[in-house]
């Protein structure tokens, strides 16, 4: 069920982490739940999301082709996030429905602001042009040790190539939590820092406490 009327603004819920936090499984896992609670809820992607999106991500993770400087990524990452809220993101939340993405505009100031050394100035600039008043509600960071979620992305891919930024040393990805944590203890209004030590089952759990406990008037309204 959702909310009609002038005011029925959906609600926006990103997903944040270094590789191989379990992202995409507690993003499909969160939206079952909201579901089976009767809300209209569908999950997203970042980068990707949207046709036009879909194809910068296949420029930035090509396996075979070398990462591109973190400005030229901070362009291509804002190009593909202006598509996806345009034709997924801005409409859904319209309809009033529930968007839970997987990355998103945080990935860009951890990957290539804090890493990068983009100024923080710059990536401002893109966010107020391409995101504005349309940021999430809600940011789940899954916090993990660098050398478990590498090992965890890389059990997860089996053979196949990684792309550019799980190919980084694990001095970069160790540098990448510490970059996400500091983001999140900046805003501790908009996140909340889950452990993704524990399996599956109970890191759900803590993922939807944490989203019942700071929405819980939304889902009261919307179910």
């Amino acid at each position: 069920m959702t909310v009609s009327g002038p005011n029925a603004r959906g609600v926006f819920i990103t997903f944040e982490g270094g590789e191989g936090t379990g992202k995409s499984t507690q993003v499909r896992l969160l939206v079952e739940r909201l579901n089976a609670l009767g809300l209209q809820a569908s999950a997203t992607r970042e980068p990707g999301g949207s046709e036009g999106a879909e194809r910068i991500r296949g420029l930035l993770l090509d396996p075979d082709h070398p990462r591109f400087g973190a400005t030229a990524e901070a362009l291509l990452f804002y190009a593909a996030r202006a598509d996806h809220l345009a034709t997924l993101i801005r409409p859904a939340l319209a309809r009033g429905e529930w968007i839970v993405c997987d990355r998103f505009s945080d990935s860009t100031r951890a990957y290539q602001g804090a890493l990068g050394r983009l100024p923080a100035a710059t990536v401002a600039t893109l966010e107020g042009l391409v995101v504005g008043d349309s940021g999430p509600d809600l940011t789940i960071l899954l916090d993990l040790p660098a050398e478990i979620g590498l090992a965890r992305a890389a059990a997860r891919r089996g053979a196949a190539a990684g792309d550019g930024f799980e190919r980084e040393p694990s001095a970069f990805h160790a540098a990448l939590r510490k970059a996400y944590l500091d983001i999140a203890a900046a805003e501790p209004a908009r996140f909340a820092v889950i452990d993704a030590q524990g399996d599956v089952d109970a890191v759900a759990a803590a993922v939807f406490a944490a989203v019942r406990s700071r929405l819980h008037q939304r889902l009261a309204v919307s179910a």
